[in-house]
């Protein structure tokens, strides 16, 4: 994987107590550089909204800094909670991390 990609594997529930530990592990990521954010949700068994609404404020902001944020590995629930909510269409996300290495993901 290049240096410029970075991964990120939260774990267990991304709800509003782990959303804002969440977020400063990626803005240090930024600070140090990296170029492409991957957010393995492997480990991740729910999100609610304010998880969600995490992603995209991480989305949003790392778009605006020209840079990539891209999600891997999610489960069933989290799928149904990102096609209800259309998100599905706004993230790059890849079956798992080995598709997203396959894919030769660019800086934007």
């Amino acid at each position: 994987m290049d240096s410029n990609v970075q991964v990120v594997e939260p774990a267990g529930i991304l709800d509003s107590t782990k959303a804002e530990e969440f977020r400063q592990s990626v803005d240090e990521l930024l600070e140090n550089g990296a170029e492409i954010i991957l957010v393995d949700l492997k480990d991740i068994t729910f999100i609610d909204s304010s998880g969600l609404g995490t992603l995209v404020v991480l989305l949003k902001k790392i778009r605006g800094l020209n840079r990539t944020f891209c999600l891997c590995s999610i489960n069933d629930q989290v799928r149904m909670l990102f096609e209800l909510t259309s998100m599905d269409r706004v993230f790059e996300i890849y079956e798992n991390r080995q598709a997203f290495e396959a894919a030769k993901v660019k800086v934007s």
